[in-house]
């Protein structure tokens, strides 16, 4: 390097103030623009009136639940669902940030918003589709339905058997007798509150514990069921059925990459021109077989209509569900294509 030479030398010790402006760098036809637009004709009075936050009573305000629903909206877009990556994506990338607009996020807060209004959410996916239908964007003469396994936020130590979950039971029951008579008896508020606490956790224990017994007892009568048109397959099981005590719902499943995992099955039907998700239901089922008829219902409770065309694995629908397929009206009954079955066959 010349010794003489002059040049600005890199500084990245010195503190700054930058001004950014946010509208001025996001460029005007950028989807982001596109996303809020659309949010901000949504009407979200629902998530407004549940704010507890009010003009002259004390309260800390919550972020605004248009650009909550704006950044997830976005983000399902961009392919993201992670809430931790989506509160680094709101602090440094442009688009994000411009959505954010300056309010304050965690990733905690994103997730509970994301769960805390899932049936609104719900409601918001068909009036958002029925707008798209009636505007002639989007149409559901022709539909396809897939599934796809999702990983369930559960351990595989997680699942317990019948006669392990009877011993949990019986040990929380326990528990909660003998906290119960040491909140009765000591006088100190202090330590009453801190034995009301565990007494909370204890409970939440049980709960838990009976979501996962009644969870069992669904297991084991499919299996019964199955045990009468599979009897080979399933003598040759030797493991007890099981259950989750965190996740309730969830099942262990086998991935494409041969791994078995807790997990859900997701099913998602979708307009294959647009790409627009039009109907997603989560099963405990292991396999698709027999759920092409629950998705065309949920299309006919959502939109009020059923696709004509609709596109599936060939061992997605059982012959019940073609059967069923065959004598619905004409106007409501979809060509399976995928089967040796179509609306005009005989």
């Amino acid at each position: 390097m010349a010794k003489d030479a002059r040049f600005i030398r890199a500084d990245r010790v010195q503190t700054r103030f930058e001004l950014v402006d946010l509208e001025g760098m996001l460029p005007i036809d950028h989807r982001a623009r596109v996303v809020m637009s659309f949010v901000e004709g949504l009407d979200l009075s629902a998530l407004y009136e549940a704010i507890k936050a009010r003009e002259g009573a004390p309260g800390r305000p919550p972020p605004d639940p248009a650009v909550l629903m704006g950044l997830w909206l976005y983000a399902t877009i961009e392919g993201v669902g992670s809430s931790r990556q989506l509160e680094r994506l709101a602090n440094n990338d442009l688009a994000y940030r411009w959505i954010a607009g300056g309010v304050p996020l965690n990733y905690h807060g994103l997730a509970d918003f994301r769960v805390a209004h899932v049936e609104l959410l719900d409601r918001l996916l068909s009036e958002s589709v029925t707008a798209l239908i009636k505007a002639k964007v989007i149409s559901l003469a022709e539909i396809a339905v897939d599934g796809t396994k999702v990983r369930a936020n559960a351990s595989r130590a997680s699942f317990k058997t019948a006669s392990k979950l009877a011993r949990i039971e019986a040990a929380v029951e326990q528990r909660l007798a003998a906290l119960k008579e040491e909140i009765e008896k000591d006088p100190k508020a202090s330590s009453q509150r801190k034995l009301a606490a565990r007494e909370r956790a204890a409970r939440e224990v049980k709960e838990r514990a009976d979501q996962a017994r009644a969870a069992l007892e669904k297991v084991r009568a499919e299996k019964e069921k199955r045990a009468k048109t599979h009897a080979k397959d399933e003598a040759s099981k030797k493991e007890e059925p099981k259950a989750s005590l965190s996740d309730p719902d969830a099942r262990i499943m086998r991935f494409p990459d041969g791994a078995v995992r807790p997990a859900y099955n997701a099913q998602i039907a979708a307009t294959p021109r647009e790409g627009i998700i039009i109907s997603v239901t989560m099963t405990d089922r292991r396999n698709d077989a027999g759920l092409a008829m629950p998705m065309v219902e949920d299309m006919v409770h959502r939109y009020g209509e059923a696709p004509k065309t609709l596109l599936v694995d060939t061992h997605y629908a059982t012959s019940e569900d073609i059967t069923v397929l065959r004598h619905m009206s004409t106007e409501a009954m979809p060509k399976v294509v995928g089967f040796e079955f179509a609306r005009d066959a005989a």
